[in-house]
This record gives C-alpha cells, sequence and structure tokens, in this order.
C-alpha cells in the first residue's frame, strides 16, 4: 500500500463514499472537485453504488417528495427524508417513468415534458424541445433508459399517434433527439396494446407488450441499444384464462419476468430468458384476493425471499416466498399509478 500513489489511493477512497459524501467532498479543494467531476469517477462511483444496501424508496404524494431506504429485516421502510423538487410543478404532477443507475426518467403531467432528474443530487435536465421532441402522453408512449457501449445515457421514446408509431433517442453526450426506423405489427399501435417501461438488462431494453383482455395477445419487444435494432419475442407460456401481465426485473444482468395471471387471486410465475425462450424458476403459492386498482405495482425483490409490493397509495407489504435466495432482484420500472421508485443513490448527472 505504501508504494501507491497518494492520488490512487485518495481516488479509491472517494469512489466508495456514499454520494451525498462526494457531493460535499467538492468543495474541498480544486483538485479534488476536478477529480470527483470527470466521467471515470462517476462511472466507477456508480458501478460501486448499485447495491442493494443503498436502494432507496422515493414516494411522491401530491406536492410533497420523501426519500427512504428499505429495512429489510423487518419488511419496513427507514426515516424519511424530505426532497425539495427542483423544477416548477402542480400538484399531483409528476410521474415516474423509467430510472437508471440513480437517474430519473419523469414527466410533468400538466406540460408532458419529460425530464431526467437525479433526486440525489436535486440536478435535472428537461429533454422537450420546440420541434415537440420530448413530450410525454400516458398510456400511449412508451419510454426506457439506459447505456450504451461509449457510456452515453440515453433515452428511447415509443410514440403512438394516431395509428403512427414514431421511435426517438435521446442523447446525453450530444443533448438532442433524432429519429430512428422500427417497423411492427400494425396491431400493436392500438391503444388496446399497453407497452410497459423498458427495462435495460445486458445491451438490451425489453418492453411487455399486452392486449387489454383476456386472452388477448402478449409479446416482448428487444431493443439492442448498441446496433439499435429491434425484435420480438414470445412471452412466457402461461396461461390466458384471465388477465396477464409480465413485469420484467434485471438480476445481475439476466433478464426475469414476473409472469402473473388470474382475476380475483394471482397465480404468479418466476421466469428467466436464456437465448429467445423462458425458463421457469418457481411458482408462487396463488395470492390472496387484491383490489384491481392495486394489482402489481411491484417494485421491489430482496435477498430473504419476501416480495415486496408497493400500492399507488405509497403502502410497502409483503408476499413471503420459500425459494433460493438471490444477492439482489433490482428495482422494476413498470409503476402503473407513478407514485414512487426504488432507485438507488448516486452522482451520475442528467447532463454533460
Amino acid at each position: 500500500m505504501a508504494d501507491l500513489p497518494t492520488h490512487t489511493i485518495v481516488f479509491e477512497i472517494l469512489t466508495r463514499l456514499p454520494a451525498k459524501d462526494v457531493g460535499r467532498s467538492k468543495s474541498v479543494c480544486k483538485q479534488w472537485y476536478a477529480l470527483l467531476s470527470t466521467q471515470d469517477f462517476v462511472k466507477i462511483h456508480c458501478s460501486r453504488s448499485v447495491v442493494s444496501s443503498n436502494q432507496r424508496v422515493l414516494l411522491i404524494d401530491d406536492l410533497t417528495c420523501s426519500v427512504r431506504p428499505i429495512i429489510s429485516n423487518n419488511n419496513d421502510y427507514g426515516p424519511s427524508s424530505t426532497v425539495t423538487f427542483p423544477f416548477h410543478h402542480q400538484n399531483n404532477d409528476v410521474s415516474i417513468l423509467s430510472h437508471l443507475n440513480g437517474l430519473l426518467c419523469v414527466c410533468l403531467n400538466h406540460t408532458y415534458e419529460l425530464l431526467l432528474w437525479n433526486p440525489t443530487t436535486t440536478a435535472f435536465k428537461r429533454l422537450s424541445t420546440p420541434d415537440s421532441h420530448g413530450f410525454y402522453i400516458n398510456n400511449l408512449d412508451a419510454i426506457g433508459l439506459y447505456v450504451d457501449a461509449d457510456d452515453d445515457y440515453k433515452v428511447l421514446h415509443i410514440k403512438r399517434r394516431s395509428g403512427v408509431l414514431g421511435v426517438y433517442v435521446y442523447s446525453r453526450e450530444v443533448d438532442s433527439w433524432r429519429n430512428i426506423p422500427f417497423i411492427t405489427r400494425q396491431e400493436y399501435l392500438s391503444p388496446h396494446f399497453n407497452w410497459s417501461a423498458g427495462t435495460f438488462c445486458g445491451g438490451t431494453l425489453y418492453f411487455t407488450v399486452c392486449e387489454c383482455w383476456i386472452g388477448g395477445t402478449n409479446v416482448v419487444i428487444c431493443f439492442y441499444v448498441n446496433s439499435e435494432q429491434f425484435k420480438e419475442i414470445s412471452f412466457p407460456p402461461v396461461p390466458s384464462n384471465g388477465m396477464v401481465q409480465g413485469v420484467l426485473v434485471n438480476v445481475k444482468n439476466v433478464l426475469h419476468m414476473f409472469a402473473s395471471t388470474g382475476m380475483f387471486e394471482m397465480t404468479i410465475d418466476l421466469w428467466t430468458l436464456q437465448g429467445d425462450y423462458w425458463i421457469k424458476v418457481l411458482s408462487c403459492p396463488p395470492i390472496p384476493p387484491i383490489s384491481l386498482s392495486l394489482w402489481c405495482d411491484i417494485t421491489h425483490y430482496v435477498t430473504n425471499g419476501n416480495w415486496f409490493v408497493m400500492t399507488k397509495l405509497g403502502k410497502l407489504f409483503t408476499i413471503e416466498m420459500d425459494m433460493k435466495p438471490f444477492e439482489c432482484f433490482y428495482p422494476v420500472s413498470w409503476f402503473r399509478g407513478f407514485k414512487g421508485a426504488v432507485f438507488v443513490q448516486t452522482i451520475v448527472s442528467p447532463s454533460i
């Protein structure tokens, strides 16, 4: 250790600090400010921050916003801290659409504007432009947040407007939108199909596309972020005699899906994607009735085999499952109520 250069030791220590402490450390001196602002530092710090112990729950209630740690040993939230929105908004106005590495992609409902926001550092970036890019319409559009091979954070925006599909990519590096081609089945453009938010896993964004009635069509759309090519793969072979929903989650860079079926009682299976095929991992016992208004607001899965479910009212409750524990189930990006998100605290900036 004595042979290591001092700046190397300092770098290693600082990359292990909590995100808020890194922000305070920038004021120590000019050299530290320059070091902590480099993309190399931000990337390494982020990689060391994306752990289950650093996960927080962000809850939005009308005009207020709070952040709480997750206490896994008693299945509850820790003490909350208030977060002030750094942008102008109205009552019950902010919808969370997607999140990745501490960044949230949100929509302001009264203006339809998209924003990138880091609630830990409070930095944000408006993505809307005068030529009508960066505006989101609920129940018609889909959003996915991802990082490409050049470490550029990007937003994929799928628009459905009067039977016409438009697909656009925002780049944080160049701060602009551009159109990319996407040819898909015409029926997927119908409002009868619900597109989930994108789940980023292994260099690919995945979307579930589900028809909104019993026995409807369900597929998964893949977007390979480096080649910018799309592909359709099948849904897991689940029964279609009830409502069907698939919630995607990234587990150690392997895609998993909670596929739920039923009406008054839900049956839920956990599947993993191997190539283009789904392999069943486990089946959950039937879950007691849950109000349809709260159905499948799934946000988190933890290591002790307990399944946390966040409702639109912000309540956290648990479904116990007898299964082999995973080290970390990372949070899901799909929130039907748009009232909360499970995220990690990082210093990743929404702009360059």
